[in-house]
């Protein structure tokens, strides 16, 4: 690297390590990562561990069978009997949460799906319905001289899961990853917008370019410390993201039998991916950031970007993109992909080649397209 580049990125670096905004901005989104992936952690738990009979309140607008009676009875059923009229009432009053009515052999379960506990009852009716219907047949069976076990239970069906992945482990590392490229897109655009339009707005940049320094110096200089910024930013978001996935494995009774786990392998392919990422979106904003008046014009114009930057990964992350070789050519989604991979536990050198080369490219052309801008005096003395 020549001194004059090395002068201009040390001299960024000073700025941004003295602003404490820059600073703030690095460390804040990264602190939050823990408390997301625990707090979804607590989420998932409650999920699994919740007793589907604290929901067991069943109202029945119909007067039940003495063997539907002995099933409430077995199975602990809360029933609350009365008319249509009075177990609506209940219902509005949200002292059940659901209700069964009956028209000859038609039973129609009433409840919102969106209450507290409307789905559950409908699991605890549900299961109610179908060991009754079981009941009636075998009744049906004995009576016509049948041996019940003998047809009901012609084929026994078990299940044996193939799953080689705790679900919850796979989907807190996925969202751990998607917080940590928020994390750096956000820690990129400030310092991106400060070095640029800032020094634009404060008229440090005439000075600086009337010193004999190409323009090449000046934005590659510029480029690299905000790059390296935001690789803090992600570095510390992953050491903060492992550190939060250690204490979940030693908090949570979900992760007991299939920890959250990312050998060796997958966390270094995970910082390639941060560098990558930290590189292409520092050349974006410094490109966008450029062509603004004044620093807060600069923010505005940022702002779409950063919610472009974190769109593609919700919809791989949300809607499970079949990944092929043109997509890891894809700005944004590239990454995301990769780091879908990586929370699968899927390491695989090809994609991540692609990524790579890709991302020098782009960079490259944003490189060239902000040196044009920076020739340009047009655009760098625009009057405010």
């Amino acid at each position: 690297m020549k001194n004059k580049t090395k002068n201009i990125l040390w001299k960024e670096l000073k700025e941004v390590f003295r602003d404490k905004k820059s600073l703030a901005m690095m460390i804040i989104v990264p602190v939050l990562i823990p408390l997301i992936v625990l707090g979804m952690s607590a989420i998932f738990e409650g999920q699994m561990n919740t007793d589907l009979m604290q929901y067991n309140q069943i109202g029945f607008a119909y007067e039940p069978s003495a063997t539907e009676k002995a099933l409430i009875e077995t199975l602990g059923i809360d029933a609350q009997y009365g008319t249509l009229s009075e177990i609506e009432e209940k219902f509005k009053d949200k002292e059940i949460y659901l209700y069964l009515t009956k028209n000859e052999n038609e039973y129609t379960m009433h409840y919102d799906p969106s209450s507290d506990g409307g789905s559950a009852t409908a699991q605890v009716a549900d299961m109610f319905l179908n060991q009754y219907k079981v009941a009636l047949q075998e009744e049906r069976l004995v009576s016509d001289g049948y041996e019940a076990s003998d047809i009901l239970d012609i084929i026994t069906i078990s299940s044996a899961s193939e799953q080689q992945e705790n679900f919850f482990a796979t989907y807190i590392v996925g969202y751990a990853f998607l917080f940590i490229i928020m994390a750096i897109t956000i820690s990129a655009t400030y310092p991106a917008t400060d070095t640029t339009a800032g020094e634009k707005e404060r008229g440090t940049l005439e000075t600086l370019l009337t010193f004999p320094i190409r323009s090449q110096d000046i934005i590659i200089g510029k480029l690299l410390s905000v790059t390296i910024s935001s690789i803090i930013t992600g570095i510390l978001s992953l050491i903060l993201t492992l550190a939060s996935f250690a204490l979940a494995n030693h908090i949570f009774t979900i992760y007991e039998t299939d920890p959250i786990v990312l050998s060796g392998l997958s966390i270094v392919a995970t910082m390639i991916v941060i560098i990558m990422y930290s590189l292409f979106i520092s050349g974006l904003c410094i490109a966008v950031s450029s062509m603004s008046k004044t620093f807060k014009e600069a923010q505005s114009a940022l702002t779409p970007l950063t919610f472009i930057s974190f769109f593609p990964g919700m919809i791989a992350f949300m809607v499970g993109i079949k990944t092929t070789p043109v997509l890891f050519l894809v700005p944004f989604l590239n990454f995301f992909l990769i780091l879908n991979d990586i929370a699968s536990g899927i390491i695989q050198l090809g994609p991540i080649l692609l990524v790579i080369s890709s991302t020098i490219l782009y960079t490259a052309l944003v490189i060239w397209y902000i040196i044009k801008q920076y020739k340009s005096e047009k655009v760098l003395f625009t009057t405010i």
